[in-house]
């Protein structure tokens, strides 16, 4: 396989800092809603910005400090709940998140050609807290790379317990504006209260949830296989005449939206290059935004983790051999079955901590194409490049920079198998895959997890 040009390595002149908030905050306990701590979401989730001109430094530093007043849960620390086993809170006491400064011997122009193919020697660009346990990581940590060409690189890593994409983007674009206008008012209001989520007393569970199981031991982890391989991370961007072509498939028996479309044949595509078998049961997992769908709905603000797992689900066969429409009439159904009921029912089995998401036989999609995270701008212009730092066998739907309706697909493939994916992706695409510029259209990356 073409082994990728390595990024240099990153200069820190001096040991990262914490910025503390600017001003006294709540020093409290905060309540993580169920939403919030499932082992699934323990983890930080890594962004990576790429602009052309820096920004001053110590104006970051001062802006995050400010912006962290609001946000003060991301300047605590996590801690398991001295009440309620196996579950986590937030000590929000000001303790600070983590603000490293690096320079790195390469342009923008350089790393924007080499973002067509990313690879694990990103990595570099996000400094690396020693933690004995997931606990240990501050929610934040911000690295900002200074570039020989006067550009940088901004890579935040916020823990995915303390909020979702949504929140993500609320709290960046807050830091942005803070930074272009330090005195401004914030345009939205972070909540921090999570007890909007809290389970009911006594739990009605009256759905059977197939996003989660109990007990896995003894079927087949499709999750597990994954892992276990070489992976190359396949990033193909599909245009809106791209997305158009995939929805006239369904047209006029079936009216679908984008993200359906591009969902359903995504899927069909993972489960085609596997080679599964047939009877097998297959899962497509998606985020869904319930902020809305929650009687009363959840107030606008709200900082924490506002979505669930769709779940659409048949077997390999049907999903290979049937057209389009079959998967899209799937994510369509369980889409439309995230009532208020079914994710307050949802809320209160992840009341049993016994119970986990099923990833055995699932692939999963978390869309960040529509949360705005490409139109962060501290002061010098939008990124030239926005994504994530690291790939891995979750989807990714990303925003491409300058196409709104375009969306750029990423995920991680067993090495055998990726041209095959890639192959499937283009395949049905007819007459448009003519026009399919292998520069911009798809990339892969090398070996590995990114």
């Amino acid at each position: 396989m073409l082994k990728l040009p390595e990024l240099p390595d990153c200069f820190y002149q001096n040991q990262p800092s914490l910025i503390c908030p600017s001003s006294p905050t709540p020093k409290h306990s905060l309540y993580l809603s169920n939403l919030d701590d499932q082992k699934f979401l323990r983890f930080s989730i890594k962004y990576l910005y790429l602009f052309k001109k820096s920004t001053s430094l110590d104006i970051l530093k001062y802006s995050l400090s400010k912006v962290l007043v609001h946000y003060y849960p991301l300047a605590g620390r996590l801690r398991a709940s001295t009440e309620v086993d196996q579950k986590l809170e937030i000590d929000c006491n000001g303790e600070g998140a983590v603000f490293a400064e690096a320079f790195m011997e390469i342009t923008a122009e350089e790393f924007l050609e080499l973002s067509k193919k990313p690879n694990k020697s990103w990595r570099k660009l996000m400094y690396k807290v020693e933690a004995q346990s997931f606990l240990d990581i501050p929610p934040l940590v911000v690295q900002v790379t200074n570039l020989s060409c006067g550009g940088m690189i901004v890579c935040t890593a916020i823990n995915h317990c303390v909020c979702d994409g949504i929140g993500t983007s609320q709290f960046l674009h807050a830091w942005a504006q803070i930074t272009i206008k330090p005195n401004t008012d914030l345009t939205i209001i972070p909540l921090h209260t999570r007890h909007v989520l809290k389970p009911r007393n006594p739990s009605e569970i009256t759905f059977t949830h197939p996003e989660y199981v109990r007990n896995a031991n003894g079927h087949l982890d499709i999750n597990h296989f994954l892992q276990s391989q070489p992976l190359v991370p396949t990033s193909l961007t599909f245009t809106s005449s791209h997305i158009i072509h995939l929805k006239r498939q369904c047209v006029p028996s079936l009216k679908c939206t984008a993200f359906e479309a591009l969902a359903s044949h995504t899927w069909r595509s993972w489960v085609r290059a596997l080679d599964l078998s047939p009877s097998l049961n297959v899962k497509l997992l998606f985020s869904v935004n319930v902020r809305k769908k929650l009687i009363p709905e959840i107030p606008q603000g709200y900082y924490g983790n506002g979505f669930v797992l769709g779940c659409a689900q048949t077997c390999a066969k049907d999903l290979v051999d049937r057209n389009m429409c079959h998967g899209v009439r799937l994510v369509q159904q369980a889409k439309s079955s995230l009532t208020d009921d079914y994710v307050r029912s949802m809320i209160d089995l992840l009341e049993d901590k016994s119970v986990k998401t099923d990833l055995s036989t699932s692939l999963v999609i978390s869309q960040w194409s529509k949360l705005g995270l490409e139109d962060v701008d501290f002061g010098d212009g939008k990124p030239l490049h926005m994504g994530p730092l690291t790939s891995d066998i979750y989807c990714l739907f990303l925003p491409v920079i300058g196409d709104f309706e375009a969306v750029r697909v990423q995920v991680s493939m067993p090495e055998s198998v990726h041209e095959k994916f890639e192959y499937y992706m283009k395949e049905c695409l007819g007459a448009e895959a003519s026009g399919w510029d292998d520069n911009i259209g798809y990339h892969a990356g090398e070996n590995g997890f990114c």
